[in-house]
């Protein structure tokens, strides 16, 4: 998978990069744990420059981020209550999810976006509750904006720190892709199982 992921980014670019952090928050095919540190090592190799690496990986995450939050503004709490009740076991989501992620943001409001970016699965999903409570946008894309970047810039300098040990790092690194990726998938089964049994 690691070798993969190189190849891609490294014939598609920017946009290849950007895309994938986009894609990762709508829902995640290559997680940005995985993406993020080999763009480092592209970046640290002299194929892709350090700053422009951390820019695009931010914004595509950025636009993902702003997706969910215009589907919260624009479908509601109630909306959002009533297709978790019909149709959220597809999402794994349940009108209590909705009600504590909801409860939750209201209680800490933009350091909940902030702290969500850090955090695998919430990254995705706190964003949703920001556009149902009307949070601004644009204290929404400072605090997702500010989030990302810590995040995406500590994952791309690990990898770009560890560029001389790329290979060593790549033989453990690889399996535990596919290990993190197979522990997502059974993690999204039993959660489908387990929305279905209520």
């Amino acid at each position: 998978m690691i070798d993969w992921i190189i190849s891609i980014m490294s014939s598609g670019g920017y946009p290849v990069l950007g895309g994938l952090m986009f894609l990762e928050n709508l829902f995640p095919p290559i997680p940005s744990e995985i993406v993020m540190p080999l763009a480092g090592f592209l970046a640290a190799q002299g194929r892709f420059s350090l700053v422009m690496t951390i820019a695009v990986g931010t914004a595509g995450t950025v636009l993902g981020a702003y997706f969910w939050y215009w589907i919260g503004q624009k479908v509601g709490e109630r909306r959002l209550r009533d297709f978790a009740e019909r149709h959220g076991r597809w999402l794994t989501l349940s009108p209590a999810d909705v009600d504590r992620a909801s409860a939750w943001f209201r209680r800490h409001g933009g350091w909940a976006v902030f702290v969500g970016r850090f955090v695998p699965g919430v990254r995705t999903l706190i964003s949703v509750p920001a556009g149902v409570a009307k949070m601004p946008l644009v204290p929404f894309l400072i605090y997702s904006t500010l989030g990302s970047l810590v995040w995406i810039g500590g994952l791309t300098m690990l990898g770009y720190a560890l560029e001389a040990q790329y290979r060593r790092v790549a033989g453990w690194l690889d399996p535990l892709s596919w290990l993190v990726l197979a522990a997502f998938v059974a993690w999204y089964l039993w959660r489908v199982l387990r929305q279905a049994r209520r």
